[in-house]
């Protein structure tokens, strides 16, 4: 953090010692690079909580991909399935009799949730489009002149989406031929392709020789030694993908492919080449039935620079204390700086572009969208604008791009903003969408549109840029963390990655973990959406999990930072979720399981869908709501928040009220427990997994605390309490492991990336050091588990290893983490992109919130009631220093340390709590005053 920076926190909350100033003199918060970005997860992301760009910082061509929050396919509507209860109890007893596939059969068959469009309608309508396309094989014939194709590479891994073909479903020709030499003739010859999606019926000289479906299957056909002549060969290829990623995806590892070799070996070959003729039959497919919705990109923005690409001393960067992005070179002799941010203020994204020598800035600004149906055009003189309507869907957007200049000349047509021999300019765009709420979309963008840019026009730059700085540091400033600067932590932030170690360059740590408080500000505001599996940044109309809320791990993990690292602020967005959601989980009880309360399973959408999506065998997961109201009563221990907490006490009594109907007696243990469910993603439908059994005797002792604290619903509360002991224990197996399930079939050679189990441990309290086997028994499962994993699993151990108080294994973890997600060659993995986002892969969020959440319980924990100091400190880490970080009760925190020992305490009570504070061997309790302050040396003695 900056010196004015520290010197500014200092006067809010605290004093600044010169120990914090020479950290903070050495490590500003700052990603930067020597390059553009070559790949969106190059790209630097800025975001208001409601608008988000990705900011590439080319040369000749400048790229922002922008986003707006509500902009999703699908509309509202009913997802819960009327009669679905009826199922429940055959569902019960098929699991009771051991017969999973069959309960599963049934849920598939009768218990999820409602597609939309309606499954019998979409199939007609696909029978129809798909006879369409085969009824036109043309292009299959060896004479076919494809001279007019253009020509893509292949295979194409991420899908044909990635290579110019964003968006497009449907029926795709490709053609390339290749030479069979004459000691071929007469051999049947293998036609390897590798993976194609989805469907392909496959041509050799206008002769069918093989078709499949399937994402998953290799294309391995036999061309017959009749089909084939010396010389010239073509190959043709009717490709048709109904939705998602479309196209030849290869093989993984160094596997060959696209290639032809004579039947029983492959030694010698001849390759089909990279370079293939395409043509899009039909992209017009009918729309597939889907469950919920995706969160969609809203479009792009160019900047055509006339200086070409020709550049030195190039630097882009993301200064993390000001939420501002650069971008400065020099080209022809001349200087050129940029500056990106968002305002929240004025709720656009702002471009300040700037030559160092008069009339030597000339560009064109250039909107684009991926989306099938749009318009640009001109609406003044000063404006052009972007309109769209998402094609699976009813939401329409709309952008305004507004530029005024400094010298020059500014023109704006239907296409485009041009500038001429101007010395600076500003670009402000707003952006709005129909959107009103998850049961209205009768918004009217055009004139939000109109009234964000009438709050802009005639502001000076300065003056939003001031806005700017002012309302973000009230946010950004509430913590800090510093560690000695290693000699790597100067660095490019992708160098840093690469060559990664604690030695050179712990400071990476706190880099990351301020990196995800500014994520957080920057994807969830209050009045916006929470942030969901990519914060709010995503480019793709297609994109990964639909890049919405997976309620099984990935949405809570967003927020597993949010109340330690002091943005409280950040969470209103989830609770105003959570209320919307349990009107919506209401019915879905009520449909599914004839229950009260409220219930929501492993995935939720902008319209709120609660029922079972995607396959009953882990679709029909029921504890997603009661997971959520965790974060209801988490942010009451740290705030302390009595009227918040009132507000939100109906949630948390719905929740429990649909589990006290739910909860069944097992007729072999005599234990109340959950069926049918799920041990997220693994192990498909059981009764009682011992995930579901941790989060609701969580669930029922919070609510009835709530009841307590609130002084109401004392009956209510009462019977939750005798119904806590009745619920399956945890139980540990014959591996000493804890088990997943009832039945002790663990298996110790799994290494599942969900670790549901150890829930109780973290992110819950059923399981802490008061019960010394269980907790021993949940570290021999995480041993099982192993220490690799996907990004969010990564960040998920971090927590727990943490929670054993195994701060080097903790580290370990992040060790593992910060490892680049691309790996030599080419192929990606659990790490982190260039731009510090983490990778799944591909980019999901909850990775760079779940480890920063695990860093903070290395350095605190304070789930059981006490405050427990540097409880999981690594020994690589043994001098640092945060600076008001939270704990349950209301209390907030200065923590120094020196050579892996406490050196200074400060503790700020905010409500007047009792303080129990710990350290190594040493409790002590303090009578604290409300908003009083308390100063503690290394050996937790008042000073």
């Amino acid at each position: 953090m900056h010196l004015k920076t520290w010197l500014r926190f200092s006067l809010l909350l605290t004093v600044v010692s010169p120990f914090s100033q020479s950290y903070a003199q050495k490590q500003p918060l700052r990603l930067w690079y020597q390059q553009p970005a070559a790949t969106w997860t190059d790209a630097l992301p800025l975001g208001n909580g409601r608008l988000g760009a990705m900011v590439f910082g080319g040369v000749g061509e400048e790229h922002l991909q922008l986003n707006e929050e509500t902009l999703w396919s699908g509309r509202p509507r009913s997802y819960s399935h009327p009669g679905a209860a009826q199922y429940l109890q055959p569902m019960r007893q098929l699991l009771a009799e051991g017969k999973q596939a069959e309960s599963e059969a049934m849920g598939e068959k009768y218990f999820m949730g409602l597609k939309a469009p309606d499954d019998s309608a979409y199939e007609l309508q696909k029978d129809t489009w798909f006879r369409s396309v085969r009824a036109q094989i043309e292009p299959a014939g060896v004479t076919y002149n494809d001279n007019n194709w253009p020509a893509m590479q292949l295979p194409t891994p991420e899908g044909w989406e990635r290579v110019g073909l964003e968006g497009t479903d449907g029926s795709l020709w490709f053609r390339t031929s290749f030479n069979v030499p004459a000691k071929w003739l007469g051999k049947n010859l293998v036609l390897d392709l590798g993976r194609i999606r989805d469907l392909d019926y496959t041509y050799v000289n206008g002769q069918l020789v093989g078709h499949d479906e399937g994402i998953s299957k290799k294309r391995k056909y036999t061309i017959p030694a009749s089909a084939l002549k010396e010389g010239k060969n073509t190959v043709a290829i009717q490709v048709i993908n109904f939705f998602d990623k479309g196209g030849f995806t290869g093989v993984k590892g160094t596997a060959r492919t696209l290639v032809v070799y004579p039947e029983g070996g492959d030694v010698d070959t001849v390759s089909l080449g990279n370079t293939w003729k395409y043509f899009i039959q039909n992209d017009a497919p009918p729309a597939l039935p889907r469950y919920e919705a995706d969160y969609l990109p809203f479009g792009d923005l160019y900047f055509r620079f006339a200086h070409g690409n020709n550049s030195s001393d190039y630097q882009r960067s993301l200064d993390l204390d000001n939420a501002i992005s650069t971008v400065s070179y020099t080209a022809n002799g001349v200087s050129y700086n940029r500056e990106y941010f968002i305002s929240a203020p004025h709720q656009c994204v702002v471009m300040h572009v700037t030559a160092s020598k008069p009339g030597a800035l000339s560009l064109q600004a250039v909107l684009n969208t991926p989306h099938k149906k749009y318009v640009v055009k001109k609406i003044d003189d000063h404006t052009l604008s972007l309109s769209l309507e998402v094609s699976n869907g009813v939401l329409k957007a709309v952008g305004y791009l507004y530029a005024t200049a400094t010298g020059g000349r500014l023109t704006v047509n239907d296409t485009a903003i041009n500038l001429q021999q101007a010395t600076e300019v500003n670009f402000y765009l707003v952006a709005a969408t129909s959107f009103k709420n998850y049961k209205d979309v009768s918004g009217d963008p055009v004139a939000a549109c109109k009234a964000a840019l009438a709050r802009v026009k005639g502001v000076p730059y300065a003056s939003i840029k001031t806005a700017h700085l002012n309302e973000y540091h009230k946010l950004f400033e509430t913590f800090s963390f510093t560690v000695p600067a290693g000699k790597n932590s100067g660095l490019p932030t992708n160098e840093r990655i690469r060559q990664f170690n604690m030695k050179d360059d712990a400071a990476l740590v706190p880099l990351f973990l301020m990196y995800s408080r500014y994520l957080l500000i920057s994807s969830s505001r209050p009045g916006t959406q929470p942030a969901n599996l990519q914060g709010i940044w995503n480019d793709l109309l297609t994109p990964p999990w639909g890049s919405k809320y997976t309620t099984n791990i990935n949405l809570e993990m967003n927020y597993w930072t949010a109340e330690v690292l002091n943005l409280s602020t950040c969470t209103q967005p989830l609770f105003n979720m959570i209320n919307e959601l349990a009107v919506a989980g209401h019915q879905t009880a009520k449909d599914h399981y004839n229950a009260p309360g409220w219930v929501l399973h492993h995935n939720t959408d902008l319209w709120r869908g609660t029922a079972p999506i995607n396959a009953s065998n882990h679709g029909i997961w029921v504890t997603g709501a009661a997971w959520l109201t965790l974060h209801i009563w988490e942010h009451f221990l740290y705030t302390q928040d009595t009227a918040f907490l009132r507000a939100q006490y109906p949630n948390l009594q719905g929740a429990a009220q649909f589990f006290e109907h739910f909860l069944v007696k097992d007729p072999k243990t005599g234990y109340l427990i959950s069926t049918p469910s799920n041990s997220p993603e693994h192990g498909g439908l059981v009764a009682g997994p011992t995930m579901d059994h941790q989060i609701i005797r969580e669930l029922f002792r919070n609510c009835s605390a709530a009841a307590a604290v609130l002084k109401t619903d004392a009956a209510f509360a009462e019977r939750l309490k005798t119904l806590i002991p009745q619920i399956a224990p945890n139980k540990i197996g014959k591996h000493n492991q804890l088990q997943e399930w009832m039945e002790d079939i663990d298996d110790v050679n799994d290494q599942h990336r969900h670790i549901s189990h150890l829930w109780g441990v973290f992110p819950g309290t059923d399981i802490t050091w008061k019960d010394s086997a269980m907790m021993k028994a949940a570290r021999q499962s995480l041993i099982y588990r192993g220490d690799g994993g996907t990004g969010w699993s990564l960040s998920w151990k971090v927590n727990v290893w943490a929670r054993f108080k195994e701060g080097d294994h903790a580290l370990l973890m992040v060790r593992n983490l910060f490892t680049p997600a691309m790996d030599d060659n080419g192929r990606e993995r659990g790490g982190l992109y260039n731009n510090l986002f983490d990778a799944h892969p591909p980019f999901q969020i909850d990775g760079n919130f779940g480890a920063s959440s695990g860093i903070a319980e290395m350095i605190m924990q304070s789930h059981t009631g006490v405050i427990e100091l540097l409880p999981a400190l690594p020994g690589e880490l043994p001098d640092g220093e945060v600076k008001c970080m939270c704990a349950r009760g209301g209390f907030v925190l200065d923590i120094s340390w020196k050579q892996g020992r406490l050196n200074h305490l400060k503790v700020v009570s905010k409500n007047g709590n009792t303080c129990h504070l710990k350290y190594g061997a040493k409790e002590i309790e303090l009578a604290t005053k409300k908003n009083g302050s308390y100063i503690f040396n290394g050996s937790l003695n008042r000073q």
